[in-house]
C-alpha cells in the first residue's frame, strides 16, 4: 500500500489591477470579514450549522460561491475550536480585511493574453469584477501557464487578499498526472543539515551510508554582512531610497544562491533508490536564539526555512517526498555510538568522548537526521554504522558561479576542470 499524493502547489501573485478597482476589492475583503464574523457569532449562539450558509448568504454583498467558501472556512475554524481548545479562550472573530475565497470559473477566472501575460477577473461583488494581470516569480507564472494550457493540471480555489497593503492572489493548482511518492515507500533517506555557511547531506539505506556530501555557500553569509554594513551607512546618511535598493539587491542575490543549492540537493538525491529528503523542523528555533546582539542578527537572518522550502518545492516536482524531524541533539549525538554531549562538537570538528569517533560535525548531524527519520517514517530498521565514508566537499566559487551548469552525478568529483565548482579536502 502506498501513501502517494497528488502534487499540489500554492502559487502567489501580485495583482496589477486595472483602473480604480483596487478599492472595490478592498471593500469586498471587509465584507468577507463581516461574513466570517457573522458565521462565528451564529455558531456560538447555537444556530443549526446546516442553516448558517443560507442565513448568512441572504445578507452578504458577495457572490454566492465566495460567501459559501468563507462560511465553510469559519465553520471549520469553529470545529477545531470545540475539538481542541479551552472553551474559555477568546472568540475567533477577525479584524481588518479578510481574504476572498473563490472557486475557479465561479468566483474568479484566469486566461492567457496575446502578450503572454496571465489576465485575471475576480468577482468582488455581484456583477462587479476586478480585472488586470498577474505579476510574480517566473517559476510560479510558468507553472500557472502550464496549468492553463495542459489537461494534466487542475486549477482550484484561490484567495484574493491584501498583504502589506498590496493586493495578492494565491492560487491552488494540482498536477493530476504526477504524484509525490509517499515517505513510507522510500528506500533511501537523505538527511539534510542546514548551517550558516553550508548544507551537509547523507544518504542512508538499509545497507548503511550510501554517500555523503557537504555543499558550501559562504558567500551568502559574506554578502549578507556586506549589505548590512552598506545599509547602516546609507541609513546614517539619510538616504532611504538607496536603502530599499540595497535590500532588493541582497534578496535577489540570496534567492539566486538558494535556488542553485536546492537544485544541487535534489539532483544529488536522485541518484539513490526511492529517496526521501528530510530536514530538521526549525520553525521554533528563532524563538530560542539569544546570543547577544551581533550573533542574534547573524542567526536570525540565516536562510534555513528558505532553503528548506526551495528544496522541498523542487523535490516535489521530481516526485520525491520530504519529511521533518525534531532537531533535538542532532548536532551533539555521535552518529556511531549514539553518545550525546555538547562537548563532542567543536566548530566543524566532532570527536566523541565515548567511542573516540572523529569526523565532520555537520556531516554527523545529517547522519543523525537520517537516522531519526528512519525511526519515525520507515518500516525498515536503522542499519548498523561502524564507520562513515570520507566527506566530499563542494563549494561554489565566486568566479563563474552564477552561470554554472547543472551538476550531474553520481559523484561531485571531476567538476573542477571548468573552474566553476571544485572538491576540497
Amino acid at each position: 500500500m502506498t501513501d502517494a499524493q497528488a502534487l499540489v502547489k500554492t502559487l502567489d501573485f501580485q495583482l496589477n489591477i486595472q483602473s480604480d478597482n483596487e478599492s472595490l476589492l478592498y471593500d469586498a475583503t471587509l465584507e468577507a470579514r463581516r461574513v466570517y464574523n457573522e458565521t462565528i457569532r451564529l455558531a456560538k449562539e447555537g444556530v443549526d450549522w446546516n442553516a448558517i450558509p443560507d442565513r448568512v448568504a441572504d445578507d452578504a454583498h458577495l457572490v454566492k460561491n465566495t460567501t459559501q467558501r468563507i462560511v465553510a472556512k469559519a465553520l471549520g475554524a469553529m470545529e477545531n475550536y470545540y475539538e481542541y481548545d479551552d472553551f474559555g479562550l477568546p472568540s475567533h472573530t477577525k479584524d481588518g480585511a479578510y481574504p476572498l475565497r473563490a472557486n475557479y470559473k465561479e468566483g474568479y477566472n484566469l486566461s492567457l493574453t496575446d502578450d503572454g501575460d496571465v489576465a485575471f477577473r475576480i468577482s468582488a461583488k455581484p456583477y462587479n469584477h476586478v480585472k488586470g494581470v498577474l505579476e510574480g516569480s517566473d517559476v510560479h507564472l510558468d507553472i500557472l501557464k502550464s496549468a492553463l494550457e495542459s489537461d494534466g493540471w487542475k486549477i482550484g480555489t484561490a484567495e484574493a487578499l491584501f498583504h502589506n497593503d498590496n493586493a495578492e492572489l494565491h492560487v491552488n493548482v494540482t498536477n493530476t498526472e504526477q504524484t509525490v511518492r509517499g515517505k513510507l515507500d522510500s528506500r533511501t533517506v537523505v538527511g539534510v543539515d542546514v548551517n550558516e555557511d553550508n548544507v551537509a547531506l547523507t544518504a542512508l539505506s538499509e545497507d548503511g551510508v550510501e554517500d555523503t556530501l557537504v555543499i558550501g555557500f559562504p558567500e551568502i553569509k559574506f554578502e549578507r554582512h556586506r549589505y548590512f554594513t552598506m545599509r547602516k551607512r546609507v541609513q546614517n546618511a539619510g538616504k532611504d531610497s538607496t536603502h530599499d535598493t540595497l535590500e532588493g539587491h541582497k534578496e535577489r542575490f540570496v534567492r539566486d544562491r538558494l535556488h542553485k543549492v536546492s537544485r544541487h540537493i535534489v539532483e544529488w538525491s536522485q541518484q539513490f533508490e526511492k529517496p526521501c529528503i528530510v530536514f530538521e523542523d526549525l520553525k521554533e528555533m528563532r524563538d530560542s536564539i539569544d546570543y547577544g546582539t551581533r550573533m542574534n542578527r547573524r542567526l536570525h537572518h540565516l536562510p534555513f526555512r528558505a532553503l528548506q522550502f526551495c528544496t522541498s518545492y523542487k523535490a516535489s516536482f521530481e516526485g520525491i517526498p520530504t519529511g521533518w524531524i525534531n532537531p533535538e541533539y542532532t548536532s551533539q549525538r555521535c552518529p556511531i555510538c549514539g553518545h550525546t554531549e555538547r562537548a563532542n562538537r567543536n566548530k566543524k570538528r566532532f570527536k566523541c568522548k565515548d567511542c573516540s569517533h572523529q569526523g565532520h560535525s555537520d556531516r554527523g548531524a545529517s547522519v543523525n537526521i537520517a537516522v531519526k527519520s528512519i525511526k519515525k517514517h520507515q518500516k525498515w530498521n536503522v542499519p548498523a554504522l561502524n564507520s562513515l565514508p570520507q566527506v566530499q566537499k563542494v563549494r561554489r566559487r565566486a568566479s563563474g558561479a552564477v552561470d554554472a551548469p547543472t551538476v550531474t552525478h553520481p559523484t561531485a568529483r571531476g567538476y573542477q576542470a571548468d573552474g566553476r565548482m571544485g572538491v576540497s579536502d
